[in-house]
């Protein structure tokens, strides 16, 4: 028992501060991400996808129970590896964390010696991994093959989710957003660079996401100095054959004005794949536009207005002519016009202007999903070589074999958002049983990180929560029993 006797509050001096080993946790949430986890199937899923090259014999934290024990540290809110050695001891993360059942995970006990070595019973964890195995794990995950597994693990969760609301039916159609982000980093990692546009040094890395549904579907790290279409192509027209045998019957890009250009449109074109994409202006298109840009005569009304103009452009790397929209504006209180350019592969007939402009302004949506993703779990990569150039003055051994930086962020970066898709299939479930809308915050705060008490007697933990947690976790719990999923797509 920790002795607070001598603190006292100078606000209240009736306030008085004890400390008790008790089993009070503040991320009782972790049982309902594990209870996500487990409902759609993901442990089996990364027994068969994702390799560990460690010697079975010497495996104390079973590989699922280390990616489980990542994953569940970012979505309660813990980005440093670090934490795992401060939670080592919580009940909720270990009854979360553990593949064992009962209240074996709450035991701290040490396996039957056989005598010889190495032991022919296998360790049994007490608490959580530690954040050295924890960096291990990053290294065993950022071989090719694992984060490939990795990569498609995004996909996974965000099919079964929407799979499992439709008795296994694929969704008809769906819009994929594709975007760049970046990602700050405070050091020197392989990889970062100071980028000019965001006035910080970063990685910037290709996302893709569903507006509609705010799922994740796909992330690759790219170098901070990365044009925002670089390696587009390659990450997208995969993603496409993997979304449309997995989730949705037909699925179409939307993209921002960085992407359009010829060795991405002309895939898209041949695929039949529909798009919208934002065109930069450039003096051809704002000559074009110019006669435009006028407002007709009369008096101006009290709502603002918006003009559409049907017109074909070639740029000089295009192959060809292709549809593009004049969206002019009329903003309240200025004087002047607003205009900007869209493109597509649409005919006029498939998708009006209005139409097309309602399709192009959900990237919004999108870029609000990003924002949490950003906000809420805020990667952190900072994996780097450290190099010890001495130790005690003499020149140190080699017992590792060196990391490799930039696939380990790229790991890192893939486990956040698998965190964040999680999380966002118990936020979905919690707004379908409430009827109201959750930002990702809060429903950590509210949800995730309240406040509990864990009691164990005989056979059972319970978990003990304050009257307005449990009500909300009542009617999540309701939505969480009929998460079931189908595989075989339809």
């Amino acid at each position: 028992m920790t002795d607070l006797r001598e603190i006292r509050p100078s606000f209240n001096g009736s306030v008085r501060l004890e400390g008790r080993p008790e089993r009070l946790t503040s991320s009782p949430g972790a049982l309902v991400l594990r209870e996500v986890i487990e409902r759609l199937d993901l442990g089996a899923y990364f027994e068969e996808q994702l390799l560990d090259p460690r010697d079975p014999e010497l495996v104390t934290h079973p590989f699922q129970e280390l990616i489980l024990t990542m994953v569940l540290l970012f979505g309660q809110g813990f980005r440093d590896q670090d934490d795992a050695d401060w939670l080592r001891h919580d009940a909720a993360m270990k009854l979360a964390a553990s593949a064992r059942r009962g209240t074996a995970p709450l035991e701290r006990r040490a396996p039957p010696d056989d005598g010889g070595w190495p032991s022919k019973n296998p360790p049994v964890p007490d608490g959580l991994a530690s954040q050295p195995t924890l960096s291990r794990l990053v290294s065993a995950l950022s071989s090719e093959h694992n984060r490939r597994g990795l990569r498609r693990s995004l996909l996974e969760v965000a099919a079964r989710r929407l799979r499992a609301q439709r008795d296994g039916h694929r969704i008809r159609y769906v819009t994929i957003d594709l975007d760049s982000l970046p990602i700050e980093v405070h050091g020197s990692q392989e990889g970062s660079a100071y980028n000019g546009h965001y006035h910080a040094r970063i990685f910037h890395p290709l996302i893709a996401s569903i507006a509609e549904t705010g799922d994740l579907l796909d992330m690759k790290l790219r170098e901070g100095t990365a044009h925002t279409a670089a390696g587009g192509l390659d990450f997208l027209l995969p993603l496409l054959d993997q979304v449309e045998g997995k989730l949705c019957q037909v699925a179409s890009v939307r993209i921002d004005a960085g992407f359009p250009e010829e060795n991405l449109l002309a895939p898209l074109e041949q695929r039949r794949t529909g798009y919208v994409a934002r065109v930069k202006n450039n003096a051809v298109l704002n000559r074009m536009a110019e006669p435009f840009l006028k407002r007709p005569p009369g008096r101006r009304p009290q709502e603002p207005r918006t003009w559409f103009y049907e017109m074909t452009y070639q740029a000089e790397s295009w192959s060809r002519e292709r549809r593009v929209v004049l969206v002019v504006l009329e903003r309240e209180g200025e004087l002047f016009l607003h205009h900007f350019w869209l493109i597509t592969n649409w005919t006029e007939d498939q998708v009006s202007a209005e139409d097309l402009l309602a399709m192009y302004r959900r990237r919004g949506v999108a870029e609000g999903h990003f924002g949490e993703l950003m906000s809420v779990l805020h990667p952190a990569l900072s994996s780097a070589v450290r190099t010890k150039t001495h130790y005690r003055g003499q020149t140190p051994v080699t017992r590792t074999q060196p990391i490799k930086p930039f696939a380990n962020n790229e790991v890192l970066m893939l486990l956040h958002g698998l965190a964040y898709n999680v999380m966002h299939c118990a936020r979905v479930l919690t707004e379908q049983a409430s009827g109201q809308g959750w930002g990702l915050q809060r429903f950590r705060d509210m949800v995730l990180r309240a406040p509990a008490r864990i009691i164990v007697h005989a056979h059972y933990a319970t978990v003990v929560l304050g009257e307005a947690t449990a009500a909300l976790w009542q009617s999540l719990w309701s939505r969480l029993t009929t998460l079931h999923i189908s595989l075989q797509p339809g």
